[in-house]
């Protein structure tokens, strides 16, 4: 079957950073599901993994990127229920398994929904990865819950895939008061339309959020830059609050400006259930079919702002080239 992978770490204008290749066409473990795959959506992690996994040299046999997808069932694993062939799927994947970026990809069902069926592909592929990753950090991380009505939730990094989707979780399914930071007149509106109800500027965070009239927050996502929010986020998380991040950095943070407030710090990476095998591990299916629940009952909203068109090289490298300028607003998918 064709596929779509790297062998060495390159920049994205790089001839060969990215192309196509013949691949196995995957087996069925016990749990998976075999999938055609209709279309995918490109995350940050994507040019992270290709930047990172193979700068030491080449790899022996190309790598498969593709943590989002849309497809239908074309085989079922001896283990697998709740599925037939035929099924229309939606989900985010393994980072330690082969990728969506190929026409057929074998994938855990334990991580696998039903794809919301007032979608087409390209809208439900922009959902698994970054729907997952909200629901985790709000409920899973933050812990929060029905006594938690009318505290305040900082987004940073709004206008992203994460932030976009986060917002619309948080307002459909807590009582909570979201605040979203967006530097541009563009991205600020984006988070308007999510349901975000005050745009902070991240240029000078702490003077943008008190200009609110809000003087600390009970809960912090940090779907930017951790390092460099460090000291804002220390300075504006409320006494006994809690910061959650989803962006690794180098080097290391001062966690001893939390002590005063005995405020929390907490990660969520979306990988960590499939990584682990975790007993939860089927969790993320269940996620994912209440967010098909959510999108069909038009709650949620996909947060695809750019499709491509053709399962190319030349499409793949569009989007990675625009994942890593850092300026895009929602989800960008790709059509098989």
């Amino acid at each position: 079957m064709k596929a779509i992978g790297f062998d060495r770490s390159l920049p994205i204008q790089a001839s060969n950073s990215l192309f196509m290749f013949d691949a196995a066409y995957p087996e069925a473990a016990p749990y998976d599901l075999i999938v055609k795959v209709s279309a995918a959506s490109v995350n940050p992690v994507d040019a992270k993994v290709r930047v990172r996994a193979a700068a030491d040299g080449s790899l022996e046999t190309p790598r498969v990127l593709g943590y989002d997808a849309v497809g239908t069932v074309v085989e079922v694993g001896a283990s697998v229920t709740g599925f037939e062939v035929g099924s229309r799927v939606y989900y985010a994947g393994e980072i330690n398994r082969a990728g969506s970026n190929a026409r057929y990809q074998a994938v855990d069902s334990r991580l696998v929904g039903k794809a919301p069926v007032t979608l087409g592909d390209a809208e439900a592929a922009a959902l698994p990865l970054t729907a997952l990753t909200g629901w985790e950090a709000l409920f899973d991380r933050l812990r929060i819950g029905p006594d938690d009505a009318d505290k305040t939730l900082l987004v940073i990094g709004g206008a992203g895939g994460v932030g976009s989707i986060t917002i619309q979780l948080a307002k459909q399914l807590t009582r909570l008061r979201v605040i979203a930071t967006a530097s541009r007149p563009e991205s600020a509106a984006w988070c308007r339309s999510m349901g975000a109800d005050h745009i902070a500027d991240h240029v000078d965070l702490v003077k943008s959020v008190r200009a609110l009239g809000i003087e600390t927050v009970d809960y912090i996502l940090n779907a930017a830059d951790t390092i460099v929010h460090w000291d804002a986020m220390a300075e504006l998380i409320a006494p006994q609050g809690t910061i959650c991040s989803i962006v690794e950095f180098d080097g290391g943070v001062d966690l001893t400006k939390l002590q005063g407030k005995s405020a929390g710090f907490v990660w969520e990476l979306m990988f960590t259930r499939s990584l682990f095998k975790t007993a939860d591990i089927a969790k993320q299916a269940d996620i994912l079919d209440q967010v098909s629940r959510l999108a069909d009952q038009g709650k949620l909203r996909s947060t695809l702002m750019k499709t491509l068109a053709g399962f190319t090289v030349e499409s793949f490298k569009m989007a990675h080239q625009e994942i890593e300028s850092g300026k895009t607003i929602g989800k960008i998918s790709i059509t098989y």
